[in-house]
């Protein structure tokens, strides 16, 4: 059997609040689950007792195979109870496609525009020699 250490949402509409579980990864996100190992209210400011957790149980549930998710790993590595790799996604920060395609409108705009004040300063320097003689 597949143990996940995941969250279960409680709370009403737009008020979340979860449960830390232990369940079988095959039940239902907000159904049968095992033990309840904690809680994390995101409604509470950062600074506050947004997360508390069981050590003992989890330490417990950890040594007997249970995997946590991605959210509650990060829960675990704040409290000190295990450790989470870093993540690394190089492309996130990357303009969309439609949004590069902007850019290099833009860009070549710029450009023209550019070029276009370069020829008429370069046209009105020999007028300018010109009439100066």
């Amino acid at each position: 059997m597949a143990l996940k250490i995941r969250l279960a949402r409680a709370g009403s509409k737009k008020r979340p609040y979860y449960h830390v579980v232990v369940a079988d990864v095959r039940s239902p996100r907000d159904g049968r689950f095992i033990e309840q190992l904690g809680a994390w209210n995101p409604m509470l400011p950062r600074d506050g007792e947004r997360v508390k957790l069981n050590e003992e149980r989890v330490k417990h549930w950890l040594s007997n195979g249970a995997l946590p998710t991605d959210r509650v790993a990060r829960f675990l590595a704040d409290a000190g109870l295990t450790t989470r790799e870093a993540r690394s996604n190089p492309t996130k920060g990357t303009p969309g496609k439609k949004a590069q395609e902007r850019l290099a409108a833009a860009r070549q705009a710029e450009e023209e525009a550019a070029a276009k004040a370069a020829e008429a300063a370069a046209a009105e320097a020999p007028a300018a020699e010109e009439a100066a003689s």
